[in-house]
C-alpha cells in the first residue's frame, strides 16, 4: 500500500500496543500473551485504515484511531480461530507459526473468544473519548458486533465449512464471502461515517463501497491462493484446493476472477463519486485490493 499511509499505519500500530497495556494487565498471562500475539501479528491493516478514510471522508475531524482499532480485534480474533485444527488447520500465518501451535488450542480458543468483548470495550471507551452522543456510541457497538456475529462473519465461517467438498455456485461463493468477509470490511467503513455523524444517503454510499471491496479482497486471495508462494503470503498456499473449496479461480478462471475483482472496485469507486465522498485514500485502498502481491 501506499508509502503515504505509513503514518496511519504506524498510528494503528501504536494503538494496537496500547490496547495490549491498557487492557490485558488483569487478564490470566496465558491468554494476555496468546491475544497480544494474534493482535500484533504482521498485518496491513485494511480494516482499520478503511474506518479512518471513511470518518475523515464523511467530515470527521477526531483523532479515530483507537476506534479504528475495534474491527482489527474482531478480525484478529477470527483468524486465530480459523487457524484451528477444527478450522482450516493452518499452521503459519502471515510468516510465522498460528497462534494454536504456539499457545497450543485450547488457549487459542479462549484468548479469541476474550478478544470479543475486547473489542467491545475499545468500542466504548474510544466513542466516549470522541464525545460521540449515547446513540451514535450505540450504533457503532451493534454495527461491529452484528457484522462478527452469526447474521455476518461467523454465519458465513459456517457457511464456507459447510461447503468444503461441494461444487459450490457463483451466487452461493459470493453469499457466503458477503458474510465471512466482506461484513466487517462493510462494518469498518459505516462505523467511520457513524463517527463523523454521516448522513443517510452517505451511510449507504459507504455501505455499498465496502461490500463491493470485501468481495474483491476475498476474490484477490482466492487468486493469490492459487498464483502465489507460501514465503510471499506468509501462509501456506493451495489451502482452497487441499479443504476442496469452490474458489473463485475455480469458478471464473484466474482471468475471470481478476476481472470480477476489477469491477467491484469500479462499482464502489462509483457509489462514494455519487455522495462526493471519493477521496483519494479511499480510492488507493480500493486499487491496492485488486493490485495486492501478499
Amino acid at each position: 500500500m501506499s508509502d503515504r499511509f505509513d503514518a496511519d499505519r504506524e498510528r494503528i500500530e501504536g494503538r494496537l500496543d496500547d490496547i495490549c497495556a491498557d487492557y490485558l494487565s488483569d487478564l490470566p498471562v496465558a491468554i494476555a500473551d496468546a491475544i497480544r500475539y494474534g493482535l500484533k501479528s504482521p498485518g496491513k491493516r485494511v480494516r482499520p485504515l478503511l474506518l479512518l478514510f471513511a470518518y475523515r471522508a464523511a467530515g470527521g475531524a477526531e483523532d479515530a484511531s483507537l476506534l479504528a482499532c475495534a474491527p482489527e480485534v474482531i478480525h484478529s480474533y477470527s483468524l486465530v480461530h480459523d487457524d484451528l485444527p477444527c478450522m482450516d488447520d493452518d499452521d503459519m500465518r502471515r510468516g510465522r507459526p498460528t497462534v494454536h501451535k504456539v499457545y497450543g488450542s485450547k488457549t487459542a480458543i479462549l484468548g479469541g473468544v476474550a478478544m470479543i468483548p475486547l473489542a467491545a470495550r475499545v468500542v466504548r471507551d474510544s466513542a466516549q473519548a470522541m464525545r460521540l452522543s449515547a446513540p451514535s456510541r450505540a450504533k457503532l457497538l451493534e454495527t461491529l458486533l452484528d457484522a462478527g456475529g452469526a447474521r455476518g462473519m461467523i454465519g458465513g465461517q459456517l457457511r464456507d465449512l459447510a461447503g468444503e467438498g461441494s461444487s459450490l455456485s457463483l451466487e452461493e461463493r459470493q453469499t457466503i464471502h458477503s458474510a465471512k468477509t466482506a461484513a466487517l470490511i462493510v462494518a469498518s467503513v459505516k462505523m467511520g461515517g457513524l463517527a463523523a455523524d454521516a448522513g443517510e444517503a452517505r451511510i449507504v454510499a459507504l455501505e455499498r463501497y465496502g461490500r463491493a471491496v470485501g468481495l474483491a479482497f476475498q476474490i484477490m486471495d482466492d487468486v493469490l491462493d492459487v498464483t502465489s508462494t507460501a514465503s510471499a503470503l506468509g501462509k501456506t498456499t493451495g489451502r482452497d484446493a487441499a479443504l476442496g473449496k469452490s474458489s473463485y479461480p475455480a469458478l471464473l478462471g484466474v482471468e475471470g476472477a481478476r476481472e470480477r475483482a476489477e469491477a467491484l472496485i469500479a462499482d464502489a469507486l462509483e457509489s462514494l463519486a455519487e455522495q462526493q465522498m471519493l477521496t483519494q485514500e479511499l480510492s488507493q485502498v480500493a486499487n491496492f485490493i485488486v493490485t495486492r502481491t501478499s
